[in-house]
C-alpha cells in the first residue's frame, strides 16, 4: 500500500502560519515552528487585549466624567448618583463626550444632578 504524506494539507497549514507571522522579526516570520508558536501566542493576547479594549475606554469616559465634575466641586459618583435619581439615563461615552465638547450641557446635567440630590 502507498505511503501517504498529506502533502498538500501540511504545506496549507505552514503557508498560513508563515503568512500570520509576516511582519514579525527575525526566525518568527521564517521557520515553521517558530512562527507558529508566536502566532499562537499572538492570537491569545489579541483575543485578550480586545476585551482589555473596552476596559480601558470605559475607564477614560470615566475619568473625564470626573475630571468635568471636579470643575464644579462635584464628585463622579455624587454626580452619577444624582443622574439616577433625577431619571437621567445618559450613557458613559454621550457624558464624556459633552464634558470635552458640550460644556453647557454637561453643566445642566450637573445642576440636574444636584437639585435631585437635595430633593432626596
Amino acid at each position: 500500500m502507498a505511503r501517504v504524506k498529506h502533502a498538500p494539507a501540511s504545506r496549507r497549514r505552514r503557508k498560513k502560519a508563515l503568512k500570520m507571522a509576516k511582519g514579525q522579526y527575525g526566525a518568527r516570520s521564517r521557520l515553521h515552528r517558530t512562527a507558529k508558536e508566536s502566532v499562537a501566542r499572538a492570537m491569545a493576547y489579541s483575543y485578550r487585549d480586545r476585551r482589555v479594549k473596552k476596559r480601558d475606554i470605559r475607564s477614560l469616559w470615566i475619568i473625564r466624567i470626573n475630571a468635568a465634575c471636579r470643575l464644579h466641586d462635584f464628585s463622579y459618583s455624587r454626580f452619577m448618583d444624582g443622574l439616577k435619581k433625577a431619571r437621567v439615563s445618559v450613557n458613559r461615552k454621550m457624558l464624556a463626550e459633552m464634558a470635552v465638547n458640550d460644556k453647557a450641557g454637561f453643566d445642566r446635567l450637573i445642576e440636574t444632578s444636584k437639585s435631585a440630590l437635595v430633593k432626596k
